[in-house]
């Protein structure tokens, strides 16, 4: 074979006119460089024989924007792969390191996420190149729809399939993964779960709905299956399916017809894959008015008159789950009018409400709660929602607002309401500024109501039927009054309580939907004699506030009781 170097070199030296020469030059380059690209593709072929792969040469080769767009540039490029044919079922892709692993990894996730087969073929790296350029000729467009695509058939049809929760794992074995995704999130939906759990374990995959605040058992899957569920999870909420060992957090929408499921979703690393949980947060809640919130008669009418105060400052308290935020959006929807300014600083912002400027929170970019708060305070609102009090700062900077002429709803990880004032005494607020600041702090849970079709009365046993009467005994008189409670607790009484057996309608459980048990408690004297004295204990000021009239969440939940809404056991498993 002649060296193609001492050739050009040789014709370059001969005498010749220099424009001609020049010439000549230039095309004796061109002609070096196809040789040289011959070269090299008779290499690719050589190792395509080799490897026992299929060679191509994409130069020239036409390839439609729908194949190239299958992978984005950004993989394209940092796994030398690209997508040169594709039907509905199958896809051609070529790469000139068809023996990376991290390719044939990417490759199954492609097959997972897509639904569809992949062939591999051998190219040159010029050849790829070439093809890479295409990509710069792609519109570019954002589609207009992006998640799951279920509508309300759907999801009549998955009831008709679906009797129970634990029908799904029937269905779940009939479908592949794309429909998979699809029927799972419907069932959920159906099923009224607020979050789904799909969590990979070292022989199966098991799928958990929390319904009701309580998580139940749906369906297993194999293991084998995992790669390409986990995938097709991580395209549709906009999520990097190459990244598994870093969390990740992503969301998609579904649109009904009377309502949209925002799904937000947060992937996490555990031993054997990858822990999914999806809450599904649909829009209905955030309409959720005052009035129907649960509110006993006069725990009702309290908080209503504290809620209509132009200042101050409304607390929630509670552990996560427990409807903190549900309570706040259901005030703000009371505030809400055109001629009242709300700002909402939240963490994140899990329901958009109309009329409402709402703000959220971002750590890596400093925009803590307590400098958006500061930033919302020069935005001249009347109402201020803050998602969290968690620091002092802001602390302060809400009890300063509180006292200025706006009225703060925020919430507070405590146990209860009177586990509050502690907390805020422990983060470092002054109590001669927070006495004044609050109009009210609710404590909250929620519990499970019984399904009307099935439930049935029941005789609870004696030491059950002795703690509930200890338990009410403290009510004050007037509520007493109201159930025909005997004077003396050692007289007989005897209540009617209620318990479901389950049923299709609630799917087995015994229970459908959740309602809320509070206590509430305002400012008066005797508390606030009481702090500045520094007797500032959960104990003491729920001793105060029951003297004042308060009644407890242990005591609202049985009163529901009584009135056939939920059970005395759910009571005792939430609360006590």
């Amino acid at each position: 074979m002649f060296n193609l170097d001492d050739l050009l070199s040789q014709q370059t030296s001969s005498k010749k006119p220099q424009v001609a020469e020049e010439n000549q030059e230039e095309k004796l380059k061109d002609k070096l460089s196809e040789i040289r690209i011959k070269e090299k593709e008779e290499e690719a072929s050589q190792q395509a024989y080799q490897a026992g792969v299929s060679y191509i040469n994409l130069t020239g080769f036409p390839i439609s924007p729908e194949a190239i767009s299958l992978i984005s540039s950004q993989d394209a490029m940092n796994y030398k792969v690209i997508c040169f044919y594709r039907t509905e079922r199958d896809a051609k892709i070529a790469s000139y390191q068809a023996e990376d692993e991290n390719l044939a990894k990417f490759r199954e996730k492609i097959e997972g996420a897509f639904d569809l087969k992949t062939e591999l073929f051998l190219v040159s790296e010029n050849s790829f190149n070439l093809a890479y350029k295409l990509y710069s000729a792609l519109p570019k467009i954002t589609p207009s729809i992006k998640g799951v695509k279920i509508t309300a058939e759907d999801i009549e049809n998955f009831k008709s399939r679906i009797k129970t929760v634990k029908d799904l794992n029937q269905e779940i074995q009939k479908v592949n993964i794309s429909e998979l995704v699809s029927l799972v999130v419907a069932s959920a939906i159906s099923s009224r779960a607020s979050d789904i759990h799909i969590e990979a374990e070292e022989l199966n995959v098991k799928i958990r709905f929390r319904i009701d605040g309580v998580l139940i058992d749906a369906a297993e899957i194999d293991k084998k299956f995992w790669e390409k569920i986990i995938s097709r999870i991580k395209l549709l909420s906009s999520l990097k399916i190459n990244i598994t060992d870093q969390p990740q957090d992503g969301r998609f929408t579904i649109d009904l017809v009377k309502d949209k499921v925002d799904v937000r979703v947060s992937c996490l690393p555990t031993a054997y894959g990858e822990s999914v949980v999806m809450r599904l947060l649909r829009s209905s809640v955030a309409e959720l008015s005052f009035e129907n919130l649960g509110l006993r008669d006069s725990a009702f009418e309290l908080l209503k008159k504290e809620v209509e105060r132009p200042n101050g400052m409304i607390v929630t308290t509670g552990p996560t789950g427990s409807g903190k935020t549900t309570t706040l959006y259901a005030v703000l929807n009371k505030l809400n009018n055109p001629g009242t300014k709300i700002i909402t600083l939240e963490d994140p912002v899990e329901y958009h409400l109309k009329g409402i400027n709402q703000s959220q929170i971002d750590m890596t970019k400093g925009y803590t709660f307590a400098k958006g708060l500061r930033s919302i305070l020069r935005q001249d609102p009347d109402v201020v929602m803050v998602g969290e009090i968690r620091d002092l700062e802001t602390a302060e900077i809400a009890i300063q607002a509180a006292l200025t002429g706006h009225l703060v709803i925020s919430t507070l990880h405590t146990n209860d309401a009177a586990g509050a004032i502690p907390r805020f005494f422990a983060l470092g607020v002054k109590p001669y500024l927070l006495t004044p600041a609050i109009n009210a702090i609710i404590g909250q849970r929620l519990v499970r109501k019984i399904c009307s079709k099935c439930k049935e009365e029941i005789n609870l046993e004696p030491a059950v039927l002795e703690r509930v009467k200890k338990i009410l005994s403290e009510l004050p008189q007037e509520e007493k009054k109201k159930i025909n409670f005997p004077e003396d607790i050692n007289q007989p009484w005897t209540p009617k309580f209620y318990q479901s057996k389950g049923c299709p309608e609630c799917q087995g459980l015994g229970y459908f939907g959740r309602l809320g048990i509070y206590e509430i408690f305002t400012m008066n004297p005797a508390i606030e004699e009481s702090i500045s004295k520094g007797e500032i204990s959960e104990y003491r000021i729920k001793e105060l506030a029951q003297k004042q009239g308060m009644v407890t969440m242990v005591q609202d939940g049985l009163l529901k009781a009584l009135d056939g809404i939920t059970s005395v056991e759910e009571v005792f498993r939430v609360i006590e």
